[in-house]
């Protein structure tokens, strides 16, 4: 059996597309400062997250931090577990293979 192999180009192309899907709908709903793709395909937002959030939907795919706070993600709710990934401000990434939860860190 042959496998697909999608060349680094391609794959970043994707990714590019999918956070211009996610940024276009969260700006038509009103804007969010975390976006996301669950696992249910739908785009989730957040607007002014603060401390710890559940993923609705179940995070997964394209995440985008357009927050000023550092994100830790979390495989399990309530924000335990395995920390997944952690976002700097402006980070747009690819999330695999999903979290439950995230903490946004208060600034002061």
């Amino acid at each position: 059996m042959r496998s697909l192999r999608i060349h680094h180009t391609m794959a970043a192309l994707l990714l590019a597309a999918a956070t211009l899907t996610v940024g276009a709908a969260a700006h038509a709903a009103g804007g969010s400062d975390f976006q996301y793709v669950g696992q249910d395909d739908r785009v989730h937002g957040l607007g002014a997250p603060v401390g710890c959030v559940e993923a609705q939907g179940g995070g997964a795919r394209a995440v985008t931090n357009g927050t000023r706070r550092t994100v830790t993600l979390y495989r399990e709710p309530g924000c335990t577990g395995r920390a997944v990934a952690v976002l700097s401000p402006g980070t747009v990434t690819q999330v695999r293979p999903y979290f439950a939860s995230a903490r946004f860190m208060v600034t002061r």
